[in-house]
């Protein structure tokens, strides 16, 4: 593909002054020839391949980065699934003794996280996808880099009650095992996982996907939330051609990072992923678009349609300037990571009802919210069931990033630091839903699964 001269000034400037970046470059890579009984064995290989693959991602991206202007904010590996390399491993603690060899590959090759620490376990759990749940409390403690998920539910499938009741439990022993509830903000809980996704914490190298896979996530927040500014008095119609038409270029300039990057690397390129991803950096938040579209703030009423008209529009955009679009590709609303949503909460604007129903159209989920230290495991069941039922239903991708606060209360917040940012504690309903969660089985997948 060949970029203009027009849209390469455009670019500078919406690197200048927008905030646009590539926010993540992730290469997916295979592992499942390295499975094998002996964990530490196979642990060592996932090491070993993992810091050569990740070495030369860090080392090229950076050269990309600096020959076509673009910034590449963070270089990310994904991996098969991890309950399934420890398949064949008989030791209870194969799961953490993968997770330190990941951690160490990550740091060693120089890379920010390494994702895939999970399985699929829409249907049912494997002796190994149950011991790598259980062992998440250990294993996203006591390493820094290392990402989970477990993907619960599907359309196809239903939603797993039994494992979700488990994780309920398990949260609970996450949310003290690390200061201020870290491990769990290293997982998320999906329904309709996808296999290409470049962003954490729920990306993972999928098993239809090849050796190797490069793929891309954008950020323009900022750049939608200039031009929104431009045009405070049009209609919606014309707004959500204009917000179109800037993700067009945007998706652009990402696949162009994306194909030189994979090309360099001598890998497969996969997908652009389109989501507007906010930051906690002036101007970078996705709350703020909204409330250039014309709310007082994120959370008043409307917010659902404005949100639908904003994912709408990006979709658009971005299917029209790329054939690769994939993963996620959404609009995060993560709660300690865009500014205008803190100050939604803080100022009591925005709930956990309407972050939910926010959710229905976002295409991405409850993201990074924090809750009471004492809110009961049956209650963070429920409220993950209530999410992924949403994905269920509408044939779409829900994830859950939920941090019980230890210790604290509503009205406090918990500052993670960094690109997590910080998190107010949100009030959650006090009535009772263990004997619902607590009834187990298996959700059963809507009518609408049977379409052959």
């Amino acid at each position: 593909m060949s970029i203009n001269l027009e849209e390469a000034l455009e670019s500078a400037g919406m690197i200048l002054f927008h905030d646009f970046d590539i926010r993540a470059v992730t290469l997916g890579v295979n592992l499942k020839n390295l499975m094998h009984p002996e964990a530490e064995r196979m642990a060592e290989a996932c090491r070993e391949r993992l810091t050569e693959y990740g070495s030369r991602l860090v080392t090229l991206a950076q050269d990309v980065s600096e020959d076509l202007g673009l910034p590449i904010v963070n270089k990310r590996l994904s991996i098969t699934p991890a309950a399934w390399l420890t398949e064949p491993c008989p030791e209870d603690d194969a799961p953490v003794i993968l997770a330190k060899a990941l951690d160490q590959a990550a740091m060693e090759a120089g890379v920010d996280f390494v994702g895939g620490f999970g399985g699929l376990v829409q249907k049912g759990l494997t002796r190994a996808d149950s011991r790598l749940l259980e062992s998440l409390p250990e294993s996203l403690s006591q390493t820094q880099r290392v990402c989970g998920f477990m993907n619960l539910a599907t359309t196809k499938a239903g939603l797993n009650m039994d494992a979700l009741v488990r994780l309920g439990e398990i949260l609970k022993d996450m949310s003290v095992a690390a200061p201020g509830g870290l491990a769990c903000a290293k997982f998320v809980a999906f329904a309709n996982a996808p296999e290409d996704n470049p962003f954490m914490a729920g990306a993972f190298h999928g098993g239809g996907e090849p050796d190797f896979s490069l793929n891309v996530g954008i950020s323009g927040p900022g750049v939608v939330r200039a031009v929104v500014d431009k045009h405070p008095d049009c209609d919606l119609t014309t707004l959500s051609e204009v917000i179109r038409r800037t993700v067009f270029k945007i998706t652009r300039a990402g696949e162009l990072v994306g194909r030189e990057l994979a090309k360099r690397l001598g890998v497969s390129f996969g997908v652009v992923d389109i989501s507007l991803a906010p930051t906690t950096a002036v101007g970078d938040s996705v709350g703020r678009i909204l409330e250039g579209i014309g709310l007082e703030r994120t959370g008043a009423p409307g917010t659902v349609a404005a949100l639908a008209l904003l994912i709408d529009a990006v979709k658009r955009g971005g299917a029209m300037a790329s054939g690769n679009v994939g993963g996620l590709s959404g609009t995060f609303i993560p709660v300690s990571e865009d500014q205008a949503m803190i100050e939604a909460v803080e100022c009591g604007a925005l709930n956990l009802e309407m972050l939910k129903a926010m959710t229905a159209v976002c295409s991405v989920g409850l993201d990074m919210f924090a809750v009471p230290g004492d809110t009961k495991a049956s209650t963070l069941s429920a409220v993950i069931a209530d999410e992924l039922a949403i994905g269920i239903a509408n044939n779409k991708t829900t994830g859950v990033r939920v941090i019980p606060a230890p210790g604290m209360k509503v009205g406090d917040s918990v500052d993670f630091g960094g690109l997590l940012g910080r998190a107010p504690v949100m009030a959650v309903s006090t009535f009772d839903s263990s004997r619902f969660v607590k009834r187990g089985g298996r959700l059963p997948a809507p009518i609408k699964a049977l379409r052959n």
